[in-house]
């Protein structure tokens, strides 16, 4: 019998219900046995619950180990804290992973881009260490605690995926110019870390040059890893060289607890609509379908969305605006892109082409 797993599934805010049934479409057209148990987080929570991550959320997380999540809204200035960063916090989910990666059919400013982002995803200035200093709330402080094993284990992330994918260079971001300390932490235990990993081509960055260097010339990195506030502005800053947050997933990994989600945010003002594009979402779910150790049907998702996406005729208007296709037609055609992908011929000559 076919392995089956169970996953939680948080659709969302504003998009993400329609996004995630679409992502759901697509998983379930590759043939990979998923058990949804569906869990609601952020606005809709709130208004059910009073939380916007009730109990119940987090003991099926703990329970099913890997997670698909829609968009949720994070108030600005004001409300609750984010619920990324609490599940992240909750379950020592340390890696941010973000993948930026060209796409035919999609505009950018560059082609061929294929960078991967380690953001540091549980200290330093989002640890939650906070407060107005006097009463009046007339200034604030955040204080941001970097470890040595905080610092170790996501550059050895990073080094470890650069070794199993074949990756020729990891590049890491600091400020250690001026944060000598925490900075200064980073980048001493990282080149360490480094030492350990002679065949992979190891150099560092200050953040405000690596910025520059992205944008004038992206082509000279490969694998980045960075602490969390850096990591945050750079991850979207890749994102951007190769078309923007509408195709961008991300991965929140600790040692037994992964979460996948679409990067960008809830678009409360076209929910309902018809008009999400789901690709962030669907390739935050092939990257779970990696974890799972389902490669073959990972691809052939991805694949799909290339394919769909290259044609550029049934894509939601942010990738088209004369297509004129909403979130279901686009779906439509990349579930049936996945099932053609599925039968002998098509198996073929995707072998050959390769």
């Amino acid at each position: 019998m076919p392995t089956s797993y169970t996953v939680t599934l948080i659709p969302g805010d504003g998009i993400g219900p329609d996004i995630s049934a679409a992502t759901r479409r697509m998983i379930d057209a590759t043939g990979v046995k998923i058990h949804w148990d569906v869990q609601e987080a952020g606005l809709k929570a709130i208004e059910t619950h009073k939380d916007p991550l009730p109990p119940h959320v987090l003991e099926s997380i703990a329970r099913n180990k890997v997670a698909l999540k829609g968009p949720l809204t994070t108030p600005v200035g004001t409300g609750f804290r984010s619920v990324n960063v609490a599940l992240r916090k909750e379950f020592d989910l340390y890696v941010n992973l973000r993948p930026a990666k060209s796409m035919k059919g999609v505009p950018a400013r560059f082609e061929n881009i294929d960078l991967v982002m380690f953001r540091e995803n549980t200290e330093e200035f989002y640890s939650g260490i906070e407060h107005y200093i006097d009463a009046r709330k007339s200034a604030a402080e955040t204080i941001g605690v970097v470890t040595r094993v905080g610092c170790e284990r996501i550059v050895r992330a990073a080094f470890e995926y650069a070794k199993k994918h074949h990756r020729r260079k990891v590049t890491l971001v600091h400020k250690a110019n001026i944060m000598k300390y925490t900075g200064g932490l980073f980048l001493e235990v990282g080149s360490q870390v480094a030492k350990g990993y002679p065949d992979i081509e190891f150099n560092d960055r200050i953040i405000d040059n690596m910025a520059m260097q992205l944008v004038m010339n992206p082509y000279q990195f490969d694998v980045i890893v960075t602490t969390n506030l850096f990591g945050d502005i750079l991850s979207d800053l890749c994102s951007g060289l190769v078309g923007g947050l509408g195709l961008a997933p991300g991965a929140n990994i600790g040692d037994d607890t992964a979460i996948f989600e679409a990067v960008h945010g809830s678009a409360p003002d076209i929910a309902g609509k018809n008009l999400a594009n789901p690709c962030a979402l669907a390739l935050a779910g092939a990257m779970m379908l990696d974890h799972l150790g389902e490669d073959e049907a990972a691809g052939r998702l991805r694949r799909a969305i290339e394919t769909v996406i290259a044609e550029g005729k049934k894509v939601t208007r942010d990738l088209n605006a004369t297509a004129h296709v909403g979130t279901d037609k686009m779906t439509d055609a990349i579930v049936n892109a996945i099932e053609k992908s599925q039968n002998p011929i098509s198996k073929f000559e995707t072998n050959w082409k390769s």
